[in-house]
């Protein structure tokens, strides 16, 4: 039985009420540690720490901070496999999915962020005729919260607080309280790298109190969360009154569009992964599938070939395509939209169903399920479900599939496989999403923005983005 511990100070803490929560592993569905119940209390120690600190991390040189943030960045790498295996035991992922993505992402975000930030510049502006120069200066603002889901537990909660430690901000930080070991993990990379103490604090616990201390503090001045959409409207209506500076970044429906003339075989490969890469447990994941009517049958065929090969197993297995979802409520979920869409009609080409593994019996595994609909206004294509389903349907023409593409509330990516420049310049301009992908699926640049548009979020996160969020901006003007 694992005890994880808050982090606060520079030290690990148990809760101040010395409750409480079982944390569930997700490959046999059993109890494998405890988490704090933090509470308002223990939020407001991690306050003190982060804004005691803050005098000092915000004054301190930018080679200072990225020399820190690329030794926590190389003692990832040097601990790949004890958070690869950490975070496939926190999430149900297999652990070559957490060895090949998420633990050298999250050894990426520090060091881009460290170098980063020594090359974030301000502007000047000659007044011409006027005598005066103005400068702008780019600030930290303080301390800041980070709030982070569940799906990639460690790379998503890097991508917030590198950045804002990286412009001189101290963070009290909260992991999802379904996967917190590998950010509970964090905290000796953080010490042995350096860090100051009070920097970063890190303070697991429930959305409900914990989430909602951090959001309503009267002095943490900025919020940056990732997760569903009812969260992120909860947080804005909490935070906005208070001119809180705000990142969301929200769900997504996002469709993934084959026209003709593709490059099939490598369109096919792509669409599997973007279907059902880490269960269908990522934002940008393709849940609505397009295919041009010509080709339709053919891709059906094929698609659904390729999709009952992919081997469900446990995480730990490195023949493992498909691991288990995070959570019982969250397999439920995804099963009740299966039985909705047979309800609407939806065809269940292949999977649908829970799959029980021997001696795992208890674990929260689903196969990966194609359904066929005949209308984009169904339910499973308008909302989000967030696990390994997918739907399908054909298009006749350009126009046809842009205004289906667009007819949803979700903004966040699409992707379109065509050799057409015409189309692929035509299409990119009026699909609206924050991302479009053209022959390739999760194709990141970190120097890129990332974010939706809709109601799949606020603002943007990545590159010079995330550092002018975390920073405020003040003008100086001189006469001379």
């Amino acid at each position: 039985m694992i005890k994880i511990q808050n982090f606060i100070n520079g030290k690990f803490e148990n809760p101040i009420s010395d409750e409480w929560i079982d944390n569930y592993c997700p490959s046999d569905g059993e109890v494998y540690g405890q988490i704090p119940n933090s509470s308002k209390q223990d939020v407001e120690n991690a306050y003190n720490a982060a804004i005691e600190a803050f005098p000092s991390w915000s004054k301190s040189t930018l080679e200072a901070r990225s020399r820190i943030l690329i030794k926590i960045s190389e003692l990832l790498e040097t601990n790949l496999l004890r958070f690869a295996e950490a975070e496939s035991k926190n999430n149900g992922k297999p652990i070559s999915l957490a060895k090949a993505i998420d633990i050298p992402r999250a050894a990426s975000n520090f060091r881009f962020f460290g170098n980063a930030i020594t090359q974030f510049a301000s502007e000047s502006h000659e007044s011409i005729g006027q005598n005066a120069i103005n400068y702008t200066l780019r600030q930290p603002i303080g301390v800041v919260g980070c709030i982070s889901p569940w799906n990639l537990p460690l790379y998503l909660f890097t991508w917030k607080i590198a950045p804002a430690i990286a412009a001189g901000n101290c963070v009290v930080a909260k992991p999802s309280e379904v996967t917190p070991m590998t950010a509970y993990l964090l905290g000796d990379i953080l010490k042995e790298a350096g860090l100051p103490k009070g920097v970063l604090n890190i303070v697991h616990g429930l959305g409900s109190t914990a989430g909602q201390a951090i959001i309503e503090h009267p002095n943490i001045k900025a919020i940056s969360f990732t997760g569903g959409t009812s969260t992120g409207a909860h947080i804005a209506k909490v935070a906005a009154p208070m001119f809180k500076k705000l990142s969301l970044e929200l769900g997504g429906k996002n469709p993934n569009i084959i026209f003709a003339d593709c490059d099939y075989d490598d369109m096919l490969e792509t669409t599997v992964r973007s279907s059902f890469a880490n269960q269908g447990q990522i934002c940008l994941c393709g849940s609505r599938i397009f295919v041009e009517a010509s080709i339709y049958e053919r891709f059906k065929i094929d698609f659904i070939g390729k999709v009952k090969q992919l081997k469900i197993g446990h995480p730990s297995e490195s023949s493992t395509d498909i691991g288990a979802l995070v959570s019982k409520p969250h397999l439920e979920k995804v099963l009740s939209y299966i039985d909705i869409a047979k309800d609407e009609g939806g065809k269940i080409l292949c999977g649908g169903n829970r799959v029980t593994l021997k001696d795992y019996e208890n674990g929260y595994y689903l196969e990966p399920t194609v359904i066929e609909v005949k209308t984009n206004d169904c339910s499973v294509n308008q909302e989000e479900i967030f696990g390994p389903v997918v739907t399908i349907m054909p298009f006749e023409t350009e126009d046809d599939v842009l205004e289906m593409a667009n007819k949803v509330k979700y903004g966040l990516s699409a992707t379109i496989w065509t050799n057409n420049l015409k189309r692929t310049m035509r299409m990119s301009n009026k699909l609206q999403a924050g991302i479009v992908w053209i022959n390739t699926w999760m194709l990141r640049d970190l120097r890129t923005p990332f974010g939706g548009i809709k109601v799949s979020g606020v603002g943007r996160e990545g590159g010079f983005e995330a550092l002018r969020f975390f920073t405020e901006s003040k003008n100086v003007c001189i006469k001379y």
